[in-house]
């Protein structure tokens, strides 16, 4: 008598669609689980309401005795029915648009991977394309999910349900800062650590902090080169001397020949008077044939010391691209200058005989270039 007592005076509070109430987890099914809110009957969670995510069964989100919050979507005599992602979404919903207004920085974690991108659990589903997840390609994704990325709201709609990330956008933001603060503290004249980006036909762009600078062909190496590869590849680790900064337009300009001796330096050790080197023709004119020696330095065969016989122009015994031998005459390093001779190390035709005539003969002195060809060599500077 006093059970039906109590069973009569049993109140249950008024539920309406839309309400959002507590509960706790009564039973889990694959599909479903059964949560008692305080009602004559206990509310049905489908697994379609779990989450805005895809879930397999209802025992990877939740537990019997867990306590849940819930939206009332259905209810009649028979049958109640709840929603965990209509209430997981409303409260989500106010957070996103703050931190979309506020152009907000925050850490998520990838829920899953699916073609074109990947999927976040924000209380509502969001989606970061491939093309926002990172500055550089990626092959594979696979290893993303479960990973914490810092994020950006780009694109937001409501009423679309619709939640687009970017990681990507954080990390351009992070290199413009930096790249700010690298031009703020650099200056022409500086020696600095870079990394090889990329190569173009008129030079080589070097990361040297955020910033990308040029190294012109021309400053590449202290001889002429041909194409940037010939000298540096992307990747590589090179020091690089600042020539100038237009920190408006935020271009650099840069030099690897600045930091590295000069061929003439080197050649100091290398260039002896009477020495016999070998040697490319590079080019000839009309007082003689200009022979590098070393990458970057070139010496003087004036026309007197090619050949032990007359000759009128170099080009009727040399041609550019011969591979010759020759003697050091003289060395003068400080004005960049060696002469050369080439006759010298020629046997010398026998002479004439007397019923022939005298012949004059020229001889070699180790000649001043400047006496032999003046103003001519004003120009000549290795």
């Amino acid at each position: 008598m006093v059970d039906e007592m109590n069973n009569e005076m049993t109140t249950f509070d008024p539920i309406e669609v839309g309400d959002v109430v507590t509960g706790t987890v009564t039973k889990v099914e694959e599909k479903h689980a059964l949560v008692d809110v305080n009602y004559k009957i206990d509310g049905i969670l489908p697994i379609s309401e779990l989450s805005s995510l895809h879930i397999e069964k209802v025992s990877d989100a939740i537990s019997v005795g867990d306590e849940l919050t819930l939206k009332v979507t259905k209810i009649n005599e028979e049958e109640l029915v709840l929603s965990k992602k209509e209430v997981d979404a409303d409260q989500a919903w106010d957070d996103l648009e703050r931190k979309f207004n506020n152009k907000e920085t925050f850490t998520v974690e990838i829920a899953d991977v699916v073609k074109g991108g990947l999927v976040i659990d924000l209380g509502v589903r969001g989606f970061m394309p491939a093309s926002l997840v990172e500055r550089h390609f990626v092959e594979s994704f696979d290893d993303y999910k479960g990973k914490e990325l810092e994020v950006k709201i780009v694109e937001l709609d409501r009423s679309k349900r619709k939640v687009i990330l970017s990681h990507r956008a954080v990390l351009d933001e992070q290199a413009d800062e930096l790249k700010q603060q690298t031009l703020n503290h650099l200056s022409a004249g500086d020696v600095v650590e870079g990394t090889v980006q990329r190569l173009t036909d008129f030079g080589a762009f070097v990361d040297i902090g955020g910033v990308d600078g040029l190294v012109h062909i021309s400053q590449l190496a202290h001889y002429r080169v041909e194409t940037p590869s010939d000298v540096v590849n992307e990747g590589d680790k090179v020091k690089v001397r600042i020539l100038s900064i237009d920190r408006d337009n935020e271009r650099i300009s840069l030099s690897i020949k600045d930091t590295q001796p000069g061929p003439w330096e080197e050649a100091t050790e290398k260039l002896k008077v009477n020495d016999v080197l070998e040697g490319t023709v590079k080019r000839l004119v009309p007082f003689g044939a200009f022979v590098e020696l070393f990458p970057g330095v070139e010496g003087l065969v004036h026309i007197s010391e090619i050949s032990h016989q007359h000759i009128g122009t170099p080009n009727e015994v040399l041609a550019e691209g011969d591979q010759v031998k020759v003697k050091v005459l003289d060395v003068n390093l400080e004005q960049k200058r060696v002469s050369l001779s080439i006759r010298a190390l020629e046997e010398q035709p026998e002479q004439p005989t007397k019923e022939s005539g005298p012949i004059e003969q020229e001889e070699s002195t180790g000649f001043s270039l400047g006496d032999v060809i003046g103003d001519q060599l004003k120009n000549y500077r290795q």
